[in-house]
């Protein structure tokens, strides 16, 4: 069934943030009432980035189970697909860098270069493997040199399957007494659809199996691309989140010769485009708040207000706590992996109006929420 229903609407929108909020842990509270005529919610969400990816190793069970303990009101898995067709968690099709493949001699032979979105990759994917075959890998942590702690996981959990996520986010909610959020990103869709794999079909089909397709449902979908979450808004009823980086353009305009870049989304006539189809962006955060050239933060870029007034929410990516991903003013000593003060920088983006935080540590995020 095709549904005509282009975007969810803001009233909608702010009903499903509500209820997602007025049913969380007591740090989180309630939500306050949308201001008149704006996207933005005064209590942002807090979205654990890859589950708690800063605690176990990124897209894994656990790692999402932890998220949603900490207090997390969205977990975000990054959605690929296997070569029979499966929907898996990994944040990219390469899956050398997340999980033991290197180490299994019997996938050796599959170790190969491909061009995902114009760039050239070495390594394993994700499409050339059944489900069966990746359920007999086990996660890594992706960046061991700063989360030494948390490769004593290594090994210990598998590739979830995107139905099994929406089985354990159904399990949770249950357990924990309140809606546990979904938010699932498409990645490179324009590159699996060129492999006869779109995810789009699959996607919808897995929100209409567990019931979630539907305009108060704890979802967000999102995507880097723009003509998927266009097609998309045809077909689901949760909203949409337009991603956004600070540098490049979206792959789907690149393979069809559309000159616009990321920078022409960002202006008042691109966010007015993107409100026919999407609820909300997902930029990086130095669209929010540039830094200086030393570093440290500057003033906000007045993207939120820009946003606010085309009726988007401002979702910003990604808050970590270590030393090497904050402002220096906000660094502790010379360590890089050590942690800084994230809570000054989650203190300078809530005052400056965003809806909601990517988080990879969602507990930090919730005690960050709480105090302001």
């Amino acid at each position: 069934m095709v549904r005509v229903l282009r975007r969810a609407a803001p009233a909608a929108v702010a009903a499903l943030i509500a209820t997602v909020l007025s049913t969380a842990v007591p740090a989180a509270a309630a939500a306050a009432e949308p201001a008149a005529g704006s996207g933005a919610t005064e209590r942002p969400l807090v979205i654990g980035h890859r589950g708690a990816s800063g605690y176990r190793p990124e897209h894994t069970l656990a790692s999402y189970e932890l998220a949603a303990r900490m207090g997390a009101d969205f977990i975000e898995p990054d959605l690929v697909v296997t070569a029979d067709g499966v929907l898996v968690t990994r944040h990219e099709p390469e899956i050398g860098g997340t999980t033991d493949v290197a180490a299994h001699p019997e996938f050796a032979a599959r170790r190969t270069t491909k061009t995902v979105d114009g760039t050239a990759l070495t390594g394993w994917f994700a499409e050339d493997f059944t489900l069966a075959e990746l359920k007999t890998l086990r996660a890594v942590e992706r960046i061991p040199d700063v989360r030494q702690q948390n490769t004593i996981y290594d090994g210990r959990f598998e590739v979830p399957t995107f139905d099994e996520v929406l089985a354990l986010r159904e399990r949770l909610s249950a357990e924990l007494g309140r809606e546990i959020g979904i938010y699932p990103e498409t990645k490179h869709p324009t590159y699996f659809a060129a492999l006869g794999l779109p995810l789009e079909p699959r996607l919808v089909a897995a929100l209409d199996g567990a019931g979630l397709n539907r305009s108060d449902a704890p979802v967000f979908v999102q995507s880097f691309e723009t003509a998927n979450l266009r097609e998309l808004s045809g077909e689901l009823e949760v909203p949409l989140v337009q991603l956004l980086s600070a540098t490049g353009a979206p792959a789907d305009l690149v393979a069809a010769g559309d000159p616009r870049t990321y920078a022409d989304l960002v202006t008042d006539a691109g966010l007015a485009d993107i409100a026919t189809y999407a609820a909300g962006i997902g930029p990086d955060k130095n669209q929010v708040i540039a830094r200086d050239p030393d570093g440290t933060l500057g003033a906000p870029t007045g993207l939120v207000e820009r946003a606010h007034a085309a009726d988007l929410l401002v979702h910003p990516y990604t808050f970590r706590n270590e030393n090497q991903f904050l402002p220096a003013e906000l660094r502790s000593g010379p360590d890089p992996a050590a942690y800084g003060d994230a809570f000054g920088e989650y203190a300078a983006f809530f005052a400056a109006g965003v809806d909601g935080v990517f988080a990879d540590n969602p507990d930090t995020a919730v005690a960050a929420r709480a105090a302001g």
